[in-house]
């Protein structure tokens, strides 16, 4: 069986938040927890970091991780991973966000494995269920699913809309998305090769790509909800809780 890959694409620049990979939590780099979560995954079985930064590689080596150096022009963190695994053997590949200091080993496992119960599907991801609070706030994605699970579309906007503003029904109907997808190797080949679509430049979300391309993403529902780092006082907030599982 060709090996499940596990990526985390880690850019040093960024224009939120630049060096958010080395920032220090609890005393250790963020991308060294999350490389540290992820190695506790049953299903993955190999943890690569890919990056542009010799400062960034230095710590994945040190944390275990394979490191895959990358051109800083790459326009997304998905053609980052494809410049990783382009030329390695493998069916699956999991994008894991760098970000995620506080990802356990199970919430990678779920994803995984319903790529390897289906050799047919493209594309997996990951969703719980949404606040109030998550539904009316722009930096939340949602996502719409059908009977099979799989994914109708995603959101930065409360969808489904509700003719009478009824939030019971949204809540009730939508998920709060949590990035991170686990690809086909030759569909994200695909994906990769493909322009980009109006809705996803529209939404800035590049998982509407896929849609557009006629892909089937399945939506696993999960009790785990992320706690990504988009600034500094993110910082402050997942370090208290890293501090607390301490």
């Amino acid at each position: 069986m060709k090996p499940v890959l596990g990526v985390i694409p880690a850019r040093y620049a960024s224009t939120r938040f630049s060096g958010k990979p080395l920032a220090s939590l609890a005393g250790k780099e963020m991308i060294a927890w999350v490389i540290e979560g992820v190695l506790t995954a049953r299903l993955i079985d190999q943890v690569w970091v890919a990056t542009d930064d010799d400062r960034i590689a230095r710590v994945a080596e040190r944390m275990g991780a394979r490191v895959a150096m990358t051109d800083s022009a790459l326009p997304s963190g998905t053609d980052r991973i494809w410049a990783a695994v382009e030329k390695i053997d493998c069916d699956v590949v999991i994008n894991i966000q760098g970000d995620e200091p506080l990802i356990q080993g199970s919430l990678v496992d779920s994803l995984v494995q319903p790529m390897l119960q289906d050799p047919k599907l493209e594309m997996a991801t990951l969703a719980h269920a949404i606040s109030e609070e998550e539904l009316l706030s722009p930096h939340s994605v949602k996502v719409v699913v059908d009977q099979a699970k799989n994914a109708l579309y995603f959101s930065r906007s409360a969808i489904p809309y509700s003719r009478d503003n009824a939030r019971h029904s949204q809540l009730t109907g939508c998920l709060k998305h949590v990035g991170m997808y686990a690809y086909r190797k030759n569909f994200l080949k695909t994906f990769c090769a493909a322009p980009q679509a109006e809705i996803e430049v529209a939404e800035s979300l590049e998982q509407l790509r896929a849609l557009y391309l006629g892909a089937k993403i399945k939506v696993i529902q999960t009790t785990e909800k992320s706690c990504g780092v988009d600034t500094k006082d993110d910082l402050l907030r997942v370090e208290e809780i890293l501090r607390q599982r301490k």
